[in-house]
């Protein structure tokens, strides 16, 4: 029976006076019924524009059908056709901007809720199902993959289940890359990470941490003497930027990736942690986008009051609405329009046991105002005359975006690589040296979790090409 409902079904969530004092998770996700009701507004359309939108194609009006038939494990069997991490996709992927909006049900009312109902679908499989993947039968080719986020993750199950021998090499303690390093918990639970992990190495796949290629081991060392016959590089996008104004290396200055590093991988607000963080009592972040928002309720789960500090206005904000509405419902503060000039610190040289000295206590600003439109499209922002002002805080964290990790390039010859840093591949991901692929932030730039499992897929079937071309 059809649902007509010009409005997706509300998702559950923790109250927001609440939930801004926990880690726990904001969502807490449909009921079947909820499910079952959401998933009969779907028109099942003849020209499925919606599949069009997703970057890994998944068959979403074929999933969403069995969902409306209350045949969850049918449905998480299509989604898995063509996506290895399900749960985390239904979580942070930007459905609005991809998905849903393609949806036919969006002209004249809101979107099929297609992001809800595959987390819906994961998450009942996940505590359902007690079934192990079958190990595949191995072909006896050897591949490695560089990174273990989105775009690694995705290219080693592809190629697992070909019957690739696969290692993942990941530089830090724990695999999952920005999934557990980058995203907070309370927009994706660890342990649904690491279930997806753990299904990896059901079919096979070696993960080695604690390896930072580059160091440890170089590409050629990999391809040369260790007998991998190809390697995808997906090391994502994890150099900070920062903006070169005054005072940026004063005690209480974090970039984004080191704070919820520390906080996501270390679990810093823990009182037993090994890397605790500052508890600070106002923090400014500086930026717009989706980091900028789970740095900032990250820090206003920690006790502070927190300011967005961003130079354009609301309507520009380039996070997704829904982490903008979950800020605001947090009572984290926009100050937008706004751009800082200095960051600005307390100093007493006459005593340098002080705990205070060379600490932040401020962070000046100049407002702004919207010019004309810029080569991105959007207006600039431009600075008003006579409106320089103080914010009081004692922690400033920088979100404005991120670059690759220039270690890579280093370690193979004829590896071409961008000016801005990132490595030179063709829409298949192969790059300049043979045999070595990429795909993801390490390609694009800091992107969205479904465009690098996009890449990672897309890498895997040329490097399957690839090693049957060499045979």
């Amino acid at each position: 029976m059809a649902n007509m409902s010009k409005i997706k079904n509300p998702m559950p969530t923790q109250d927001a006076h609440i939930r801004n004092k926990n880690f726990d998770e904001v969502a807490l996700g449909y009921t079947p019924e909820m499910a079952i009701s959401e998933a009969q507004r779907c028109l099942n359309c003849k020209t499925k524009p919606c599949v069009g939108g997703c970057p890994v194609k998944i068959h979403i009006p074929a999933f969403i059908e069995q969902v409306a038939k209350g045949n969850f494990e049918e449905a998480y069997r299509i989604i898995s056709l063509q996506t290895s991490l399900p749960a985390v996709c239904g979580r942070v992927c930007p459905q609005e901007n991809q998905c849903e909006g393609k949806c036919v049900r969006g002209i004249k009312g809101e979107s099929v809720a297609i992001g809800r109902l595959e987390r819906f679908v994961a998450d009942y499989h996940n505590a359902n199902s007690k079934e192990k993947s079958t190990l595949p039968q191995v072909n006896g080719h050897k591949v490695a993959v560089i990174g273990s986020g989105p775009a690694g993750l995705s290219c080693a199950s592809d190629l697992a289940k070909m019957g690739y021998s696969v290692t993942v090499f990941e530089a830090l303690h724990l695999a999952g890359g920005v999934l557990m390093y980058g995203i907070p918990e309370f927009r994706l639970p660890k342990s649904i990470v690491q279930r997806e992990i753990d299904g990896l190495k059901d079919l096979g796949v070696e993960i080695c941490v604690n390896t930072v290629v580059g160091r440890t081991v170089s590409i050629d060392e990999l391809m040369d003497e260790e007998g991998y016959e190809a390697v995808f590089i997906g090391t994502g996008a994890g150099l900070p930027k920062f903006m070169g104004i005054p005072g940026e290396n004063l005690k209480g200055v974090y970039s984004a990736n080191e704070f919820l590093t520390r906080i996501n991988l270390m679990k810093a607000y823990l009182e037993s942690s090994d890397t605790p963080i500052k508890k600070s009592k106002s923090v400014a972040v500086v930026g717009g986008g989706n980091v900028a928002m789970d740095a900032a309720r990250c820090a206003k789960r920690l006790g502070a009051d927190v300011y967005i500090v961003y130079r354009r206005g609301m309507e520009e904000l380039p996070a997704r609405a829904e982490e903008v509405e979950h800020a605001i419902e947090e009572g984290i503060v926009f100050k937008t329009l706004t751009n800082p000039t200095e960051v600005l610190g307390y100093y007493n040289p006459d005593n340098k046991r002080d705990e205070k000295n060379g600490t932040v206590c401020g962070i000046k600003c100049i407002e702004m105002e919207l010019g004309e439109p810029d080569a991105s499209g959007r207006r600039r922002p431009v600075e008003k005359k006579d409106s320089e002002f103080t914010l009081d805080v004692d922690c400033v964290i920088m979100a404005l975006g991120t670059t690759p990790n220039p270690l890579i390039k280093d370690t193979t010859d004829n590896l071409d690589t961008q000016r801005w840093g990132g490595i030179c591949a063709d829409e298949r991901g192969q790059t300049s040296r043979e045999g070595v692929f990429a795909g993801g932030d390490a390609v694009t730039g800091a992107a969205t979790v479904i465009l690098a499992m996009g890449a990672g897929k897309t890498a895997a079937s040329a490097i399957d090409e690839y090693i049957r071309s060499k045979q």
